[in-house]
């Protein structure tokens, strides 16, 4: 909610709050849905008939809003939804982590066998979210017994990834967002930090951000490990958007994981997508509203920050977007900041 009012600040129109589908179809409105959008009928069904009308993005089938994509089936007959593309495996293999994507206990149980053979390998569940759902697995004992504790349904539907466990890992971030007139484009690292149960969980993003594409982002003072996510990232933003038909998306955010594996050997790779608001949307909306402000600025750096707790100290120029109780987490505070930016 507070995205979508700095959105509607941003465009200088209405803030409308939350709409009902029947008032949706009826607003000319841009729509800030919480979760990607599935199908075109869906779309059109909640008024959104064109790009200008989302902040985030529309995919053909709910599999491809998750992170099951980033990988290729252990072979190509094996089981995966009837709409599952081989082409994008194909094209993306360089650009991801080496890993599998499979939809039996079977097949999760050979790709993970394949990858012990290198050392220890990740078990995600596509659907979760900052760090959740993911196990480390170090033996085919392990493995089996992961595997064996998981619902075959809940696979059979959603897929489970096993790739490659890296250790010394930074995780970068590379996006855009289209928001009528502003396009920016960022690179970033982000940070973790523990929740109220000792987890270790998405704490924020550093970002820089650059007005225009991702030809502008590159025109910047990047570090070489910033400029291959920033390849690899629109490397996977192509080749979904040439192999998955409908999918459209005006927020695309991508993960990009760096760093060594159990024999030394540097790995970098996009983890997952998200064409949806995201825990970098903060950094993103405060660096358009000082690009609109500025027409001269051609980049800044800016932060987002997720603090777990109560009496957070907060800086006097930041934005808080969120500050209270999280009925999942407890209590919560989100602000994002905007730097000014300078070449070294």
């Amino acid at each position: 909610m507070a995205i979508a009012e700095q959105l509607a600040a941003l465009l200088e129109v209405d803030f409308l709050g939350e709409l009902s589908e029947t008032e949706l179809a009826a607003a000319p409105t841009l729509l800030v849905p919480s979760e990607t959008l599935v199908g075109i009928a869906q779309a059109r069904r909640l008024g959104v008939t064109d790009a200008g009308r989302l902040f985030g993005g529309v995919v053909p089938q709910a599999f491809v809003a998750t992170k099951v994509i980033s990988h290729r089936l252990i072979t190509p007959t094996s089981q995966a939804p009837a709409e599952w593309s081989l082409s994008f495996g194909q094209d993306v293999a360089g650009h991801v982590l080496p890993g599998f994507s499979a939809f039996s206990a079977a097949d999760a149980i050979a790709a993970g066998h394949r990858l012990l053979a290198g050392g220890a390998v990740r078990l995600k569940e596509p659907a979760g979210v900052g760090g959740t759902g993911q196990h480390v697995i170090r033996s085919a004992a392990e493995l089996r017994a992961c595997v064996s504790a998981m619902n075959p349904e809940v696979i059979t539907r959603e897929g489970v990834v096993i790739e490659r466990n890296l250790n010394r890992v930074a995780t970068l971030s590379v996006g855009q967002v289209q928001v009528g007139e502003w396009l920016a484009t960022y690179c970033g690292t982000q940070t973790l930090t523990r929740n109220h149960r000792g987890d270790e969980v998405y704490g924020g993003s550093r970002l820089i951000v650059a007005r225009g594409d991702y030809a502008d982002l590159l025109q910047l003072d990047l570090s070489e490990s910033q400029r291959q996510a920033v390849d690899q990232a629109v490397a996977y933003h192509r080749a979904a958007l040439a192999c998955f038909e409908g999918l459209m998306a005006t927020r695309a955010n991508y993960d990009i994981a760096q760093g060594v594996d159990y024999h030394g050997v540097a790995h970098s790779g996009v983890l997952e997508q998200s064409w949806r608001i995201g825990g970098a949307s903060g950094a993103e909306l405060v660096a358009l509203q000082v690009f609109a402000a500025d027409p001269t600025l051609a980049a800044v750096r800016a932060s987002t920050h997720e603090i777990y707790g109560e009496s957070v100290a907060v800086p006097s120029d930041a934005r808080v977007n969120f500050a209270g109780i999280d009925d999942s987490v407890g209590p919560l505070t989100k602000y994002a900041r905007v730097d000014a930016y300078e070449h070294t």
